[in-house]
């Protein structure tokens, strides 16, 4: 755990902002970022799990790499940013810590969020239905669903009013950036600091492009891609189509590690307009992850607040979710027989799957039957983690290198294929243009969420678009 950190803003209404970092300032998982708001109480945006290397990094056993450390009587709030497992995944261990306060987040995460925690805490803590129900309960007691471009008040005493609005993020559904407005009664200064959480990249298909806010003080920004540039939306959609015509033609599957929610439903929609239009030969569309299938269930819900596209498309009477050549697989068995049938018989179909960076989910069953296998190609859509096995693929995959799956030594013979665009994070170009697009651009910009390449390469990049003070986080 750091210590607050004191941030000087303004020279005529000079107000000291106090940030505290546990996790995600000096890598891209366990996101979680601590605002001192008046000297006695605080706010928490975000409260994830540790991932990949990461895990290691933070010691201990299972349990121990992700228990709450910090003290949570003074937190007024937490805010999730979105409903990620890296920014909510911790929610078990700071229920547990006696954290007593609100969930405050948009309303589409609301619908979410008690998605993807029953899922980590069947995973992480117990199988137990009724154990599993009593704590779904108490996270739906504590959600406060908050209209985005909404002022909601935390704190409001003699001395210091805060409030919060949360602006589209563009991310995922549900997504947002957090605006928190600090006003210093007793001088009349009033400081915005602005949490970015996760950006999303223009093109993304269902959302639209997150607009950079009016002003800020102090930017606490993602960095995710900081070192990187996306391709544009038709070269990702060719370059998807052509690894799949091209493992169609050697009569093999195409396997796409996917996080349950956002890549899924991206990726859905892009192969349901490839089958519609006609560009690519009729296959079947195969999503395997029950996860995945409730999350896409619950986007259909929420078709308010899908973009322009996707409501056109909507209203001419196709559903890029849910389409004729889309199959679902939910049993254990149905699993194993599908794995076992593609295997042996390399028939023609796309197979979405979690988990997103390979560390465990149904994607692995798939990858240890067919990774030594010449037809097939494995194709990533999304960021890998260092220490993963989706990193482990992708790095030696190409050299006709191995990789360890469940403790077993695979040997990789497929091809493999990455295509950035499909990334839900803002590369470069995009976090810089959020920064600088401001009216009043951001004195002093914090990096986070983001391995030590990104950060340094944007910070630099950010320099030299002439933005303010721009400040690595990290040790």
């Amino acid at each position: 755990m750091q210590e607050y950190e004191g941030i000087a803003l303004g020279d005529r209404d000079r107000m000291v902002v106090q940030l505290r970092h546990h996790g995600g300032h000096d890598g891209v998982t366990g996101s979680c970022h601590q605002l001192l708001l008046d000297g006695r109480k605080s706010l928490l945006v975000d409260c994830g799990l540790f991932q990949g290397a990461e895990t290691a990094e933070a010691g201990g056993d299972d349990d121990d790499r992700h228990r709450v450390t910090f003290p949570v009587a003074d937190i007024v709030a937490l805010v999730v940013t979105h409903v990620h497992i890296d920014h909510v995944g911790r929610i078990p261990w700071l229920l547990a810590a006696g954290y007593q306060g609100p969930i405050i987040c948009s309303e589409p995460s609301a619908e979410l969020l008690p998605l993807m925690l029953e899922d980590a805490f069947r995973l992480a803590v117990t199988t137990r239905r009724d154990v599993v129900d009593n704590y779904l309960r108490m996270v739906k007691g504590r959600l406060v669903p908050l209209a985005y471009k909404t002022p909601h008040t935390l704190l409001d005493t003699a001395e210091r009013r805060v409030r919060i609005r949360l602006q589209p993020a563009g991310h995922i559904l549900g997504s947002a950036y957090v605006e928190c407005d600090l006003l210093d009664r007793r001088t009349g200064g009033e400081k915005r600091i602005v949490f970015s959480g996760d950006l999303g990249a223009p093109w993304a298909p269902l959302l639209a492009a997150p607009r950079p806010p009016y002003r800020a003080d102090l930017l606490v920004l993602e960095s995710t891609y900081g070192d990187r540039l996306h391709e544009d939306r038709r070269t990702r959609r060719e370059r998807l189509r052509q690894a799949i015509v091209r493992a169609m033609a050697d009569r093999g599957s195409v396997l796409i590690p996917a996080f349950s929610i956002g890549r899924t439903q991206e990726i859905l929609y892009e192969l349901e307009e490839m089958l519609g239009r006609g560009t690519v030969p009729d296959f079947e569309v195969i999503l395997d992850s029950p996860l995945a299938d409730r999350i896409t269930d619950a986007y259909s819900q929420l078709q308010p607040w899908w973009d322009k596209e996707a409501q056109r498309r909507l209203a001419g009477g196709r559903n890029p979710l849910h389409f004729p050549q889309l199959r679902t697989v939910s049993g254990h068995e149905d699993h194993l027989e599908l794995v076992e049938d593609l295997r042996r018989t390399g028939r023609p179909a796309v197979v979405v799957a979690g988990s997103g960076m390979c560390t465990g989910g149904r994607i692995v069953n798939y990858l240890k039957a067919m990774l030594g296998d010449r037809r097939h190609c494995v194709l990533f859509v999304g960021y890998q983690a260092a220490g993963t096995p989706g990193r482990d693929i992708l790095t030696y995959g190409p050299k006709g290198g191995y990789v360890f799956l469940d403790g077993e030594k695979v040997v990789i013979r497929t091809s493999i294929a990455t295509i950035g665009g499909y990334s839900a994070h803002a590369d470069q170009a995009g976090l810089v243009r959020f920064a600088t697009r401001m009216r009043r651009p951001p004195e002093v910009i914090r990096l986070v969420h983001g391995e030590v390449e990104a950060r340094e390469a944007l910070r630099l990049a950010l320099a030299q678009a002439g933005s303010g003070v721009v400040v690595p986080a990290g040790r």
